[in-house]
């Protein structure tokens, strides 16, 4: 038997469209594109010709992760191919991956097989240069703190206080702590610093969040970096420097436009974390193809507890826009290693483990109802599926009133029927009624809205704060942010805080070591259990793997 083509493969091996023919069946006016050689572009919103947003919105999340894959961002395109063949004028909206995640062991965030978006090897590298934009602005803050501090301190900034870090889109575990300015007098003043990783900075969730250039500028100027001796906070908008950072971002804010294999348009635009952030592309970017497309397929990050939990609180808020569908993906693998299967022994049929792993996926459906919104489940099929196990994941999810589908969107997508099935039961969820919610109100106090994150949505007894976590409650309300929505940084592999307790656990406590205010994004990060903003390297790198051969061409993408 032949190995099976790898993705990198598949996709130098498709038929790509020049981006301009993409651009002008989807209704973008020549006047709104940008073109970045001759299959990327950027559509600048204020000069598109199209009407008020109107598509409706198909959010694509999942069940916890695990080792042995889900596919969201493969069903993502495959949904959206499967809908557009079936005649309805369909956008989607993906976050930008991460340089270190794809050099590190996550891969690319293109989708697979046949249902990628394209050129997956120029996304998932350095793109149209996005997050360079945004390292630089997030840099550049620093730089100007740094140098006010060095030039008299006029505005009494405590060094000791704080809370912005200078940030690399790359894993690199020896960069979380480091002390800057030795060396003497004219080096700078010496103070303890750190490094998060590109999608971790404030500066991408104000990105993702802002709803157009001037919009973008407020949000930075109102972002807190520190406190001063007297521990008032500090905002950039005190530094006066948001002028300088929303220019270094004018160009980066317009949407990218690309394609998938089977020619339908997909906006690539911003990427913030969902285990550190709050997980969804830009919201200009779903707001520009609501203009454009009368369906909208985009996703959010990791498992519906975290990405999808944020994109009804956080995003739906500041966008004003409610999802008519929610598409929970699940693999009969994953489903199986959530009922205790090993790895390595999860290509053999096995429906009491499979029996044991639903607890997870039930509790995702459920979290996903109390938005008010209809699900679907996407089955995502592996070739190691069995059709007893497939029968019975469908039995299952009937006896549960879910609706669900087999989706065989890797092998035969691009534009194929492998969807089609799927495709049918989301235009329907779509059409159906609903009265989308969101889980708290914000007049709520911080601590209630965790607690009703921790028990609604994971499933926990309680929430238990640290001592610093209690200080910063103090300040967040002393300052006036309590009306804030809150974006819970955990890990994505347990509704726990506990990466190592699969399925649907029970009996635990949330611990809530500190908080964060991002008074420009708008919202309070709660750190929980040992989640880091800046990830480590795997002991096997992707990046060994890679290279590029003689003519160019890459090596090893995935």
């Amino acid at each position: 038997m032949s190995a099976l083509p790898t993705d990198l493969e598949i996709a130098r091996a498709a038929r790509i469209r020049p981006i301009g023919e993409i651009a002008a069946a989807a209704g973008v006016n020549a006047d709104a594109l940008e073109q970045y050689g001759r299959y990327k572009a950027k559509i600048d919103p204020a000069r598109l010709a199209a009407p008020e947003p109107h598509g409706k919105v198909v959010l694509v999340s999942a069940m916890s992760p695990t080792p042995a894959g889900e596919g969201k961002s493969t069903t993502t395109v495959g949904l959206a191919d499967s809908l557009a063949r079936a005649g309805h004028k369909v956008m989607i909206a993906l976050r930008e991956p991460s340089l270190g995640p794809v050099l590190g062991m996550k891969g690319g965030a293109t989708g697979g097989g046949l249902s990628q978006v394209l050129p997956m090897d120029e996304i998932n590298l350095h793109f149209t240069g996005d997050f360079h934009a945004i390292t630089s602005a997030n840099n550049a803050l620093m730089a100007l703190v740094d140098n006010h501090i060095y030039q008299g301190n006029a505005l009494n900034i405590d060094p000791r206080r704080m809370t912005f870090k200078r940030v690399l889109d790359m894993n690199d575990r020896s960069l979380r702590e480091v002390v800057i300015g030795l060396g003497g007098p004219t080096q700078g003043v010496p103070r303890q610093d750190g490094f998060d990783i590109t999608v971790a900075s404030e500066v991408m969730a104000v990105f993702c969040l802002a709803t157009d250039l001037a919009d973008l500028r407020s949000r930075l100027g109102r972002i807190t970096f520190g406190y001063t001796y007297d521990r008032k906070p500090v905002t950039v908008a005190d530094l006066g420097v948001e002028g300088a950072l929303t220019l270094l971002l004018k160009e980066a804010v317009k949407p990218n436009l690309v394609q998938t294999i089977a020619g339908t348009p997909a906006l690539v635009h911003g990427g913030p974390f969902a285990n550190i952030a709050h997980g969804c592309n830009s919201l200009i970017a779903t707001q520009t193809a609501r203009r454009l497309a009368d369906i909208v397929v985009t996703e959010a990050g990791f498992g519906a507890d975290l990405g999808a939990e944020k994109f009804m609180d956080i995003k739906a808020r500041y966008g004003g826009l409610a999802p008519s569908a929610v598409v929970v993906v699940a693999t009969v693998r994953a489903l199986k290693m959530q009922g205790g299967v090993a790895k390595d022994q999860l290509a053999r049929p096995d429906l009491a483990a499979l029996e044991a792993g639903v607890a997870n996926l039930r509790r995702h459906v459920h979290n996903v109802e109390k938005f008010g919104v209809t699900p679907v489940v996407a089955i995502n099929r592996f070739s190691s599926d069995t059709r007893e196990e497939l029968d019975w994941l469908l039995a299952w999810c009937a006896a549960e009133g879910v609706r669900a589908a087999v989706a065989d969107v890797w092998g035969r997508g691009g534009g194929g029927d492998g969807g089609d099935e799927l495709a049918a039961l989301v235009a329907q969820a779509v059409e159906a009624p609903s009265s989308f919610r969101h889980l708290y109100p914000l007049e709520l106090p911080v601590e209630d809205k965790i607690r009703t994150i921790a028990q609604e949505i994971y499933g926990a007894d309680g929430v238990d704060f640290s001592v610093p976590a209690l200080r910063r409650l103090a300040d967040i309300e002393r300052n006036g942010w309590s009306s804030l929505p809150v974006c819970m940084a955990k890990t994505q592999y347990s509704f726990t805080d506990d990466a190592s307790r699969l399925g649907a656990p029970k009996g635990f406590t949330i611990h809530v070591r500190d908080l964060l205010p991002k008074t420009g994004a708008g919202f309070i990060v709660a750190l929980t259990g040992a989640v880091m903003t800046m990830p480590g390297l795997p002991a096997v790198p992707a990046a060994l793997r890679m290279d590029v051969d003689d003519a160019g061409n890459p090596i090893g993408l995935t």
